[in-house]
């Protein structure tokens, strides 16, 4: 959500459109980050009710630590851009929200169609370590292997995507609170349902996020703490691409595609899930 109470609305409503519930809902984490508004974002999360992990926005902030932990390097303009957001994402923080952002897991696990499922924010053991479609095929499958699970849902990297790994999944469903980098507005979300072709297929879906950009950046360009993120709410451009893998760079600014993957479960996948 990283802040952005437009893009959360938005994507509760879309929920709700889809008819699911609140506990069948995941946040994969970075619920403040960039945008203006992170008290009434986690406010709305917390009231919607849906399942968080922690990301290291959570973790850094519940520590009341000096910077965001997002894993960027010293000196690179991602490193700079955070010290406009994250000192006033901290300064205004709610102590009930800091204490609940101390109390959420850095996994949840679940079974879907015979399928063993993990939701994580960055990796395994290193909640801020970048995970991005271009990243070799054999750091998933380690991380997979860590994990014991045949899916890997993750978030961090900003950007959404949804690649086999072996017979598993890696799904990555970007984020709504900022646009993935591809020269639109849209934030992105993903779905993970039961194909209504084949009793045990699962789809792994990516989907966009159309919600008022302009008011986020409205509301960020009048706090003043962040306006290269202002500017990317409206233009859909990351302000750097520090982190993005040379092959990620190359894709700036070319819309994404709407995707969806899918497999076959081990068991009818109308079955209901079951969150630990």
């Amino acid at each position: 959500p990283y802040s952005n109470l437009q893009a959360t609305r938005a994507m509760r409503a879309k929920a709700n459109e889809l008819a699911i519930p609140p506990e069948r809902v995941i946040c994969t984490g970075d619920v403040v980050a960039y945008c203006a508004n992170p008290n009434e974002t986690c406010a709305e999360i917390r009231d919607w009710g849906c399942r968080v992990v922690a990301g290291n926005c959570e973790v850094q902030l519940a520590r009341g630590a000096d910077d965001c932990g997002c894993g960027f390097e010293d000196g690179t303009a991602c490193d700079r851009l955070s010290r406009g957001w994250y000192p006033q994402a901290n300064a205004v923080l709610d102590a009930d929200h800091r204490r609940w952002m101390g109390a959420l897991p850095t996994q949840l696990t679940f079974t879907f169609a015979g399928l063993t499922c993990a939701v994580i924010h960055g990796g395994a053991d290193d909640v801020s370590r970048f995970v991005f479609a271009d990243t070799p095929l054999i750091v998933k499958q380690e991380e997979a292997a860590s994990l014991g699970t045949d899916i890997v849902i993750a978030g961090h990297c900003g950007i959404p995507f949804v690649e086999r790994i072996g017979e598993g999944v890696w799904f990555n469903a970007g984020v709504i609170g900022m646009p993935a980098n591809d020269a639109t507005q849209d934030g992105w979300y993903g779905l993970v349902e039961r194909s209504h072709t084949a009793p045990t297929g699962l789809n792994f879906a990516l989907r966009r996020l159309d919600y008022d950009a302009p008011s986020a950046a409205a509301a960020l360009q009048s706090a003043g703490h962040a306006p290269d993120y202002a500017r990317t709410l409206l233009s859909g451009i990351w302000p750097s691409q520090d982190v993005l893998p040379v092959s990620e760079r190359a894709r700036t600014g070319k819309p994404l595609e709407e995707t969806t993957l899918t497999i076959a479960g081990r068991q009818d996948a109308s079955q209901a899930i079951a969150t630990t």
